[in-house]
């Protein structure tokens, strides 16, 4: 990162200065500002315009596993402070979501509820579904415990290459999947499949079993369902508010920088640099890397990395209550035959009396596709799901494709043994204080990854901080 002076040949820099800037606005560089404001830090969020114009909804987790008071949701709305009054909308649901399949439409739920459809729709005898489920359901909850309870952020180097340290204190054979789920029948297997990928955060790699084991075991504890206007993302923003964070848009192009020793960004354009003692790359590094090539920039060698190779294509549409079926769960993962990307759609109920009620729908593409194609193909399995809409269903929105600040980008963990039970490294090999939250290490976790990996990676900034000169 080149090291630059506030005074230079057109002009005297204008300097904004905070104890840390953290570069994007995906989910885990939120909590991280959170925890770090709780800190006593002063933290700036910058985001992307392109980033700020997608529609919230498109942003939301499909499935944030919380029902238990005592999971990793809870637990986490609780370490950022946030307090009960605060969550006090927040419903708990028997049903986590529905899986369509070309020939069944399979609920999943409470282990009773999902014991009963694997029955019914001839997935698993009665004994192997009551046995292979209570596994799930206990080896999920072991999962949580120790995804609560371990180091899951390190203070080592960051490297894109990665280098990995098993979390947890066990090693991987002690944990995951039942043994009754190891080898399962065809069909059930397809369901099981389509849920870890509609569940996880991965580009195209799998999860861990240890990962799989919590995707598929925490919707037996049910759902959560967010009040209108108290969506996890804009509790967390509000928080951030709280907590004294700024959010900032970056007004053009920029440039990483050193001055005085301080990390942080330049905007050549409006003569402005927002400084911090600590820089936080909340970003696919390979996307900065991208945009700052063309630019003419120079890249610095920890940036060089390769970009998400895929990412979310993601739509909201409109729709009169009425047209939505009474049967139709908040949350449906729809399986085509020969795709092995399923889509998601979730609804989102307004307020009561509202006129309308808005769904979206999102799958995984490569980062080269058509958007304007897999948006057509998203509201055509929207249209399946509520088949006599007509004229009162409506797309309203579309997720943009921003140049950095993507959200929807995804990616798969460096290295071999990447990923979930594997600790994070955080700390790129600058001097001046730069971190990054690699998403997609715990990519495999879902949402529940985000939330970790902010939390403990605030934690482990605040501490790491360089101490402010005396005088």
């Amino acid at each position: 990162m080149r090291a630059i002076a506030l005074d230079g040949p057109d002009g005297r820099l204008r300097a904004r200065r905070w104890d840390v800037v953290v570069l994007g606005s995906a989910l885990p560089g939120l909590v991280a500002a959170v925890r770090l404001g709780m800190a006593g830090a002063r933290v700036l969020v910058v985001a992307e315009e392109a980033a700020t114009r997608t529609p919230p909804l498109l942003l939301e987790p499909f499935y944030p596993a919380g029902a238990r008071s005592d999971g990793v949701l809870q637990t986490c709305l609780t370490a950022l402070g946030i307090p009960p009054i605060e969550r006090r909308g927040l419903e708990r649901q028997e049903l986590a979501y529905q899986v369509v399949l070309p020939d069944a439409r399979i609920d999943v739920g409470t282990t009773a509820r999902t014991q009963e459809e694997w029955v019914a729709w001839g997935l698993a005898k009665p004994e192997l579904a009551r046995d292979a489920l209570r596994g799930l359901e206990s080896a999920a909850r072991a999962e949580a415990e120790v995804l609560l309870e371990s180091p899951l952020v390190r203070r080592g180097v960051w490297r894109a290459t990665g280098t990995h340290t098993t979390a947890g204190g066990s090693g991987r054979h002690l944990r995951g999947l039942p043994t009754s789920l190891s080898r399962p029948e065809p069909a059930l297997a397809r369901l099981l499949d389509a849920e870890v990928r509609a569940l996880s955060n991965l580009a195209s790699g799998l999860p861990s079993p240890e990962a799989r084991a919590r995707l598929l075991g925490a919707p037996l504890e049910g759902a959560i369902r967010f009040a209108p206007g108290r969506a996890l993302r804009a509790l967390v923003r509000r928080r951030l508010e709280q907590a004294h964070g700024e959010l900032r848009v970056v007004p053009g192009p920029f440039e990483l920088v050193e001055i005085d020793g301080h990390p942080g960004l330049v905007m050549r354009r409006a003569r402005d640099a927002w400084l911090g003692r600590a820089l936080v790359l909340n970003a696919p590094a390979g996307r900065l890397a991208a945009v700052r090539a063309a630019a003419g920039g120079e890249v610095p060698d920890f940036l060089r990395v390769p970009p998400p190779s895929r990412r979310r294509a993601a739509i909201q549409l409109r729709a009169v209550p009425e047209v939505v079926p009474e049967a139709m769960a908040d949350r449906v993962i729809v399986v085509a035959d020969g795709d092995p990307d399923p889509i998601r759609v979730t609804l989102h109920p307004g307020e009561l009396g509202a006129r309308h009620v808005d769904l979206t729908a999102s799958v995984v593409v490569d980062d080269g596709a058509d958007l304007a194609r897999a948006h057509d193909r998203l509201e055509a399995a929207v249209r399946a799901l509520v088949p006599f809409s007509e004229q009162r269903l409506a797309r309203v929105a579309e997720a943009p494709r921003p140049a950095w600040d993507d959200e929807l980008a995804l990616g798969d963990p460096a290295g071999a043994g990447g990923g979930w039970p594997t600790e994070v490294e955080i700390r790129t090999p600058l001097k001046p204080p730069v971190f990054a939250l690699p998403r997609e290490e715990l990519a495999g976790l879902g949402p529940e990854g985000d939330l970790l990996l902010g939390w403990q990676a605030g934690d482990t900034i605040a501490a790491a901080l360089p101490k402010p000169a005396l005088g």
